[in-house]
């Protein structure tokens, strides 16, 4: 049968879940999970996916989800919020769905992981116990590493919005870009790897030049960038040169391009050899943990966290499970693709410990989208498994869509991406 590049990526998303998760408990085995409590830290694709599939594998699992808001913004496509392509309703979803299922929802603030009593302290005191602990809070922002910019930005988002993690800051860059002067300079920085979705500056850069383009025909684009390349490189640079001819300049670390500190007051941006003011600038820092895993030691002092890849139980903490952007799965990038499949397969590693089970093999994929322009779409694949306690990308599964596609291979990769993004909100959020 020919299966077609839409069909394989359904497949990816709900058939592999499906995939993954045990076959029913028989009727002994339910009763003692039914007294079992876990506790999900964490609203983003890895925590709500991974509540969501705990209660579609285990209904009768005491889930409680630790979330402030009531619903969340996705980063995904939160570019194209940016190049006036989507609007911030179309990007923020609710968590009433996964109530639905049974998921209790504790909206406050999870302050710090009690290991030892085996609770998530709250803001205010509150304590929830847990039976198995799952932290997915996503990044934290190194300002410190930046000269200028305080040790946590206080003051330079405003700005020198980040908008790295969306929501306010989306709309608050937005309206710069929408306001620059004409034949304004913006300026973006990005930071050395690893770091949330590594496309995503380059897609900004695309979508904001496609936004210029239309309203801004004499604006400048410069990127600072701490790296000498980046991925998907070939197929940016082939957009940029078809698309936004001259107006898009990267300078790289090799040419001096790493950037050592802000004037925020002023817009200016310091690098190793030179100074550049912005009329708008885009601050994106180096990242990290967030510190509720660090003051718990679940990075072990090196800034992102390790796992046992066949479960992503912490390899400090037993009975401690992180998905998503704060663990070190590379070569898996930090995604929201990746921490939705992960999410899939610490769902069921979780449901057979509590059944005293071995967990079921995990087959973990990531697919990255992204818009160099509302119909100009480009994409790089990848499958990965647990080899001797390591992230393995299986042979010759990792690939990205050809440079030199014509316009329709473009605009169909470009329609592959809304429908992702649908998709993958949907499995996530239900």
């Amino acid at each position: 049968m020919k299966r077609t590049r839409r069909g394989f990526a359904r497949l990816l998303g709900a058939g592999f879940a499906a995939a993954m998760l045990p076959a029913p408990l028989r009727a002994g085995e339910a009763k003692s999970r039914a007294a079992a409590r876990v506790v999900v830290v964490g609203g983003g694709f890895g925590g709500a996916t991974v509540a969501r599939y705990l209660k579609l594998g285990a209904p009768e699992l005491e889930v409680t989800l630790v979330e402030p808001g009531d619903r969340f913004v996705t980063c995904p496509m939160s570019n194209a919020v940016l190049g006036g392509i989507r609007s911030m309703g179309s990007i923020t979803h609710p968590y009433r769905h996964l109530a639905a299922l049974g998921v209790k929802h504790v909206r406050a603030l999870a302050e710090a992981l009690d290991l030892d009593a085996r609770d998530v302290v709250l803001a205010g005191g509150d304590r929830l116990r847990w039976d198995r602990l799952i932290v997915s809070p996503g990044i934290e922002f190194d300002y410190s590493a930046i000269d200028g910019a305080g040790i946590d930005g206080a003051g330079v988002a405003e700005r020198l919005p980040h908008a790295w993690k969306a929501g306010a800051q989306t709309e608050l860059l937005a309206r710069k870009i929408q306001a620059m002067r004409p034949g304004g300079l913006f300026v973006m920085s990005i930071p050395d790897n690893p770091y949330r979705c590594p496309p995503g500056p380059y897609e900004r850069a695309s979508l904001v030049a496609d936004y210029f383009r239309q309203h801004n025909p004499t604006a400048k684009i410069l990127l600072l960038d701490a790296k000498d390349s980046f991925t998907k490189q070939a197929l940016f640079e082939e957009a940029w040169a078809q698309r936004y001819p001259g107006m898009i300049e990267r300078l790289a670390g090799a040419d001096g391009a790493r950037l050592t500190g802000v004037a925020a007051a002023a817009g200016s941006f310091v690098t190793e050899f030179d100074e550049f003011r912005a009329d708008v600038g885009n601050l994106i820092p180096p990242q990290r943990a967030p510190a509720l895993l660090r003051s718990a030691g679940l990075d072990e002092g090196r800034g992102w966290c390790e796992v046992h890849p066949a479960t992503f139980e912490s390899r400090v903490a037993p009975g401690v499970h992180v998905v998503g952007d704060a663990i070190n799965a590379n070569p898996m990038p930090k995604s929201a693709f990746a921490a939705n499949n992960q999410a899939k397969a610490c769902a069921a590693a979780v449901i057979a410990a509590l059944e005293g089970s071995a967990p079921p093999p995990a087959l973990l994929v990531n697919t990255c989208y992204s818009l160099a322009g509302a119909d100009y779409g480009i994409s790089i694949a990848g499958v990965y498994r647990a080899v001797d306690g390591q992230f393995v990308p299986m042979d010759g599964s990792v690939g990205t869509s050809p440079v030199g596609a014509p316009a329709e291979i473009r605009a169909r990769e470009a329609r592959y991406a809304y429908e992702w993004y649908e998709a993958i909100v949907r499995d996530t959020f239900g």
